[in-house]
């Protein structure tokens, strides 16, 4: 054997993980491009495009990445995870139920869950059990915690997922909180109903949701399962529908 044999042989280990890394920074970049475009597609194009887009982007992101290798495991998508997050996730709901209770019973912080679109228990109702669990909640921790959380993992510790992880989400809701303040009543009597108060509004669903992705992300990795990060995210746009519903039907009363 020869040295340049051997050099060779020594090489060939770096390289191939040099390549196994672009590769892996290559899915990154795709799931985040996709993210990007279905955000954009979903809320400034159609109504039927904002609510099909959403779930379809999930689902063709899993598939992807399930083609590239990534596994049921990455994508917090194993059974053996399940009982540990479904301990997880029920623990999740009763937290959010206790401080929601308190928050619609102190009057200082029950005019911040008057929302007009869930004015109505009926409408309500639809948007908690329907349409947050399949349009919102499971397909965005499915591209989240699952697809996102999953291709980070590979390129990058546990800081980085958690920071690009958290931001990106915080980032997701530029585009639907663009009308928040002028639909709750209580955020539009705190930061104003103008072109300063929409960006103040903007400015704190970022930052509240980047917040959330943080702790979405820590009861991934601390479950192995989406179950927890999905009941909680639920809890936290389900039950706050509700609480609306419930504010709004007692203060007219």
């Amino acid at each position: 054997m020869n040295v340049a044999t051997v050099n060779a042989g020594a090489d060939h280990p770096t390289g191939l993980h040099r390549i196994r890394t672009a590769h892996a920074w290559l899915d990154v970049a795709v799931v985040v491009a996709v993210l990007v475009t279905t955000n954009l597609i979903a809320h400034f194009t159609t109504v039927w495009a904002s609510v099909a887009t959403v779930p379809i982007a999930a689902v063709v992101l899993v598939g992807l990445t399930r083609r590239r290798g990534l596994g049921w495991a990455e994508l917090g998508l194993s059974p053996r995870h399940w009982r540990k997050g479904t301990l997880y996730a029920v623990a999740s709901v009763a937290l959010v139920l206790a401080v929601v209770a308190v928050g619609i019973a102190l009057p200082v912080t029950r005019q911040f869950f008057m929302a007009d679109r869930y004015a109505t228990i009926s409408g309500a109702l639809v948007a908690s059990m329907i349409v947050i669990p399949l349009q919102t909640v499971i397909p965005e921790e499915l591209a989240f915690r699952g697809v996102l959380h999953g291709t980070l993992s590979r390129v990058s510790g546990a800081r980085g997922v958690f920071a690009a992880g958290s931001l990106l989400f915080g980032l997701w809701h530029i585009a639907s909180s663009l009308g928040l303040t002028s639909g709750n009543q209580g955020l539009s009597a705190v930061l104003g109903g103008g072109l300063v108060g929409q960006a103040l509004g903007i400015a704190g669903a970022v930052a509240a949701t980047a917040f959330a992705g943080f702790v979405f992300t820590w009861l991934r990795r601390r479950s192995g399962s989406l179950l927890a990060p999905i009941a909680l995210h639920w809890s936290l746009n389900g039950v706050g529908a509700l609480a609306a519903a419930l504010v709004w039907h007692t203060s007219l009363a």
